[in-house]
């Protein structure tokens, strides 16, 4: 009786988080038919409301501003536009600050999170996984003597909220998998393992016993 009930939540709880996370990100998206007038909302054209229209309509949006701002003139208006906003006292700090985010972020030449590191946190002996995000700028490199790198430490089973570091380069493990691998590791707590990397081919380190074990033998 348990084995069976066990089987059915293994098969209908990732379903059901897949569901209501698909279901969470249509419902936002959807927020965008306020956008159009009352008249032209498909639960008065239909006479019902039909999910993902919202969505489509988001995606075209995101699309055709992608098109638009890559001409001369998009471009001009896009930075008119920003020097409006800089304009604003507090709409020009918070607008800053998100834009550069997402400039580095989504950038194809930037390198945030486009690292997994293995780091030592809470404290030396304790491992987890890491974000590589940068490197100290302004007057924080000042005060740091060495090779440091900002990384982003996500909490489990939540990686939005997480913590941020600046580390010795040395006392970070660049790992070889994925940022979406560590992601799903980060997610499962531990239990959606990557696969593991190719041998490399390199020679095993000797350890202490293997090496005292040679030594005996040579006597």
């Amino acid at each position: 009786m348990r084995k069976y009930f066990i089987t059915g939540l293994l098969v209908l709880v990732p379903l059901a988080i897949t569901l209501w996370v698909l279901n969470l990100i249509i419902g936002t998206l959807d927020q965008s038919l306020l956008l159009l007038p009352p008249q032209w909302r498909p639960e008065l054209l239909l006479g019902f409301n039909l999910p993902g229209v919202g969505t489509i309509l988001t995606l075209v949006i995101i699309f055709i501003t992608g098109v638009v701002t890559r001409n001369f003139v998009g471009n001009r208006l896009v930075k008119l536009w920003e020097l409006l906003l800089h304009r604003i006292p507090v709409v020009s700090s918070i607008y800053s600050s998100v834009k550069q985010v997402s400039d580095t972020l989504f950038s194809s030449s930037g390198n945030a999170f486009r690292k997994a590191l293995l780091v030592q946190y809470p404290r030396e002996g304790v491992w987890t996984i890491a974000f590589q995000t940068g490197v100290p700028g302004g007057d924080v490199k000042n005060h740091l003597i060495g090779d440091y790198v900002s990384v982003y430490v996500p909490t489990t089973p939540n990686p939005t909220s997480g913590f941020f570091l600046m580390l010795k380069r040395e006392d970070t493990i660049e790992l070889n998998m994925s940022v979406d691998e560590a992601l799903k590791y980060i997610v499962s707590m531990g239990v959606v393992a990557p696969p593991a990397p190719p041998a490399s081919g390199s020679k095993p380190v000797a350890t202490a016993q293997t090496g005292a074990a040679a030594e005996a033998a040579d006597h």
